[in-house]
Formats: C-alpha cells, structure tokens, sequence
C-alpha cells in the first residue's frame, strides 16, 4: 500500500487551503466551511463515533453468553475485515473529498439512484443510531447522579444528551474538533488504561481462557455457536466514515482523512481488544457471565477493582465519551443530509441545505437529526420494549451502505477507474477491492441470521427493518422522483474526474519544470 501523496505533514498553509477549494471548485461546489481541522481532531471525530467503550460495554454479557471467552476473537476478524473497507473508502474520498460521505461517494461512483435509496438507508440508519446511543448512556447518567433510571428520567436524560450535543455541533467545527478530542482522550482512558490496569493488577482469570468455551453452545460443534457471536465485533468497527463526512471542513483532506480513517480502525480495534480482555481476565465469576446468569456484570468488575471512589471517575468518563459519540454522530447525520438537500435530492432542500454564516455549520440539518431521535425516544419512553425493534436494523443498514460505496467502486474500476485521489493504493486496489467486499457479504449474512425467538417479527426483525426502511425509500424514488431537480448535478464520473486529476498534475509538474 502506498499513499502517492506522501506522509501527513504539518497544517497546509495558504497555497494547500487554495489547492482543497480548487479541487471542491472542479467537483462542482464551493466552499461554505471552514476548513478548521487537522488530522488528529478528524480521527477523534471517527474514534468517537466507533466508540469502544459504548460498543464493548453494550455487548460484554450478550457476546460471552453466546460464545463465551473465544468471541473476543471476532474484534480482531471484523477489525481486519473493516480495515479493508477503509483502505478502499480512503481511495474514494481522496479523489472526493466532499460534505455527506456516502452519499456523494455513490453518486459519484454510480449514479443519483443507486445513492439516494443508499443514503435514505444510512440516514436512518445514523438517526436511530443516535436514538440508541443516548438512551443507552442516560442509564450511565442516572448512575453517575445516583438516581432510578425509571422511563421518565430516561427521556429527560436523552432530552439533554440530545440538546448539548446540538449546542456544541451548532457552535461551529472548531468546538466540535475540540470536544471529539476531549472524547478521544475519554475513551482511552475508559478502554485502554482501565484494560490495562484490569489485565496487569485485576487478573483473576489465565491467559488460556481465550480459548476455552465454558460449555457456551452446549455440546453442539462450536464453530456454529463462535459464528452466532459475531456481534462482539460487528456492533463495534463503524463510525470512521465519518472522517469523510466532514471532509470539506478538513485542511488537506485527501491525504489526511484516508490515515484518519486507517488511525480510527486501528487504534479503535486495539482499544477494544484490550478493554474487552481487560474484564474477562478480571471477571471474579466468568462461569456465571457465559451462563446468562450475569447479565450486567461490568459494574460489579469494577467495583471490585476500582472501589466506589474509582467506579464514580469511570463513570465520569464514560459519560463524557457518550456526549461525544452523540455529538460525532449528529455531525455525520447532519452532513449527510446537507448533502443530500445540496443536490435538491430531498423535500424542503433549501432549507436543509442552510449553512449558517457566523458559525458555518448546517445548522437546520443539525436541528433535524436531533429533533427525529427525539421523537424516537419519545416512542419508546410510550412503548418501552420497541427499542431493540426500531434500532434491530441499524447496524445492518449501516453495513449495507458501505458494501454498496465498495462494491460501486470495484464496479468502477472493472469498468476502467483508476483512483487518481493523493492517496491511493496502488496496484494492490483492486486485491484490496474484492476483499472487503467478499467480507461486507459475509458481514451481512452473520447479521441476517435469525435470532432464537419463536415469533415470527421477533426472529427476523433484522431484515423486516431494512425491507421496511429499503422499501419506503425505493417507493418514494418511485412516486416522488427526487432525482428529477438534480439530473444536472454530476454522476457516475469517477473515471472522468480521475483523468482529469491526473492531467491537472501533469500540468503543474510541466510548470515546476519536472519531467513527465
């Protein structure tokens, strides 16, 4: 692998910043951000939204009731697997480097279809994620305040989860880089030095018992039972897409936010890895966690290790890590949707596509995808036990997206594309291109399986939630013809843009007197 654009050096200066607008200018756009962050504070945003911490305390009990010990290994699998969808969405958006991520990286590689039934599943998608997220941290917020985390404390607490993180992304980009770097800081310290200080001081379990099952699966063949486990680490590597999702707010975006990308997969993935053995090896009972008898046990862990005192600072962390994951996650939406709205391709396009002048943020995009998980949680605070249906589809969908941004591309590169982005792979692109997506399958298959449940909703809820969202979108594209106000707005273009690069640079080694 090689990045033709070199390693990432220090802040671009003048000439850098007009070179990222010239090329926004020659994709079509101009500029209404400000290109207010670097590399670290890109990563950050990404790192925040892939959030370790959530991920593995989220699914710590279910994981090791399913497939016990071994599941841990699934973090290091999808971590690969997802490395490779990386390295090919670093090609893309290095050649564009545009608002919106997904959206604009489909139409662009495809055509104004295929994106917006895409997009209208990952907008979804992120929103109920959103949804999941806070109602997921207030019982850390109930926690840290020592109060019940009844359903009305629960709803006030989204309420407000939702709110500061609209006020901080509303603030300007410059406030979120600054907050996703405070967040960055926050889940290092609530994974990697609380795994560490686990796996050195804490240990109550061998090293060995990563390969033993605890009699998970019964006495059936246990590679059925390990591949039921694989939510360990599918729930856990998504969100570095949202380094791209900013990228017109990024200085030197199309070298800096494919290593941002690579940066979140990989320190991500070792954060994880090493939270997650950190409470298996100082589990006191790990029998009864495999056995489903446990089904909280995280606290309990670290209680017993860190005392009450040492429980109430993780929590403390852990709470701000939550802020900033939602934060992270409003930000991707609301690009997102800018995007969308800036190519007409949604109702009320005007309106969402409103960048406010003072902060330069899309300030009536961020609004919606507060307001929507909002009216979510108001749902579920009215029928408590929809959470898991309304949020089943999520990650699918999620995963749904980035095979479709993956499998455009290699149907670009069959048909001649050669990324022509500072950063590319090379000749190894195309190896790299099949791979992620022979693993995206594979990922969606595990996804799809049904769940153990006699009825019929309760078994399939994963795929009924993305036929339902998929359908309404391709029923809508149908009926009302959103594509039709953007036919001028370019698609499919990724072999013209490439040349186009290429000649660009040509031209600017034949004035600097380079050979050719």
């Amino acid at each position: 692998m090689t990045a033709s654009g070199g390693p990432v050096g220090p802040p671009p200066q003048d000439g850098s910043a007009r070179t990222d607008e010239a090329q926004l200018a020659a994709l079509g756009y101009t500029g209404q951000f400000e290109r207010s962050m670097g590399l670290w504070a890109n990563m950050a945003l990404g790192f925040t939204y892939l959030s370790p911490l959530v991920g593995v305390y989220s699914l710590f009990a279910y994981s090791l009731s399913i497939g016990g010990p071994p599941a841990i290994w699934w973090i290091v699998i999808v971590g690969v697997g997802q490395l490779l969808v990386a390295l090919v969405f670093g090609e893309v958006v290095s050649q564009y480097p545009l608002a919106g991520g997904i959206y604009p990286w489909t139409r662009r590689l495809w055509n104004r279809r295929y994106a917006w039934i895409v997009s209208w599943i990952y907008i979804w998608a992120v929103i109920v994620t959103i949804t999941s997220v806070a109602e997921f941290g207030s019982g850390f917020v109930a926690a840290l305040l020592g109060i019940e985390a009844t359903p009305g404390v629960t709803l006030l607490t989204v309420a407000g989860l939702l709110l500061v993180a609209l006020v901080a992304n509303y603030s300007g980009t410059g406030t979120l880089a600054r907050i996703a770097r405070i967040g960055l800081a926050a889940e290092l310290i609530g994974v990697v030095a609380l795994g560490l200080y686990l796996l050195l001081f804490r240990r109550a379990q061998p090293f060995s018992i990563f390969f033993d099952t605890l009699g998970a699966g019964g006495e059936g063949a246990y590679l059925a039972t390990f591949l039921a486990a694989a939510l360990s680490g599918l729930f856990l590597f998504y969100g570095f897409e949202a380094c791209g999702d900013v990228a017109e707010e990024v200085a030197d975006p199309a070298r800096r936010i494919p290593v941002a990308m690579i940066l979140t997969i990989l320190v991500g993935g070792v954060s994880g890895f090493l939270s997650y053995a950190g409470y298996v090896l100082a589990a006191p009972d790990l029998a009864a966690i495999v056995a489903g008898e446990d089904t909280d046990p995280i606290p309990s862990i670290l209680e017993s290790a860190l005392g009450t005192a040492g429980s109430k600072v993780f929590l403390v962390v852990t709470v701000v890590a939550f802020i900033s994951c939602v934060l992270s996650l409003q930000a991707a939406g609301s690009r997102l949707l800018y995007s969308f709205a800036r190519d007409r391709m949604l109702p009320a396009s005007g309106w969402l596509a409103h960048v406010s002048s003072r902060h330069a943020v899309p300030t009536h995009a961020l609004l919606v995808v507060c307001v929507v998980p909002l009216l979510l949680a108001l749902f579920v605070y009215w029928r408590p036990d929809s959470l898991a249906r309304v949020t089943a589809f999520a990650v699918l969908g999620i995963y749904v997206a980035f095979q479709a941004v993956v499998l455009a591309a290699l149907r670009q590169r069959i048909m001649g594309w050669r990324p022509a982005g500072l950063w590319n792979l090379g000749r190894w692109g195309t190896a790299v291109n099949v791979l992620a997506l022979a693993y995206g399958v594979f990922a969606i298959v595990l996804l799809l399986q049904p769940a153990e449940a006699e009825a019929f909703l309760d078994r399939w809820i994963v795929l009924v939630g993305l036929c339902v969202v998929g359908g309404s979108g391709l029923l809508y594209l149908w009926l009302g013809r959103p594509d039709r106000d953007s036919a001028d707005v370019p698609e499919g273009d990724a072999r013209v843009v490439a040349a186009q690069l290429q000649a660009i640079r040509r031209d600017e080694r034949a004035v600097r007197g380079e050979e050719i």
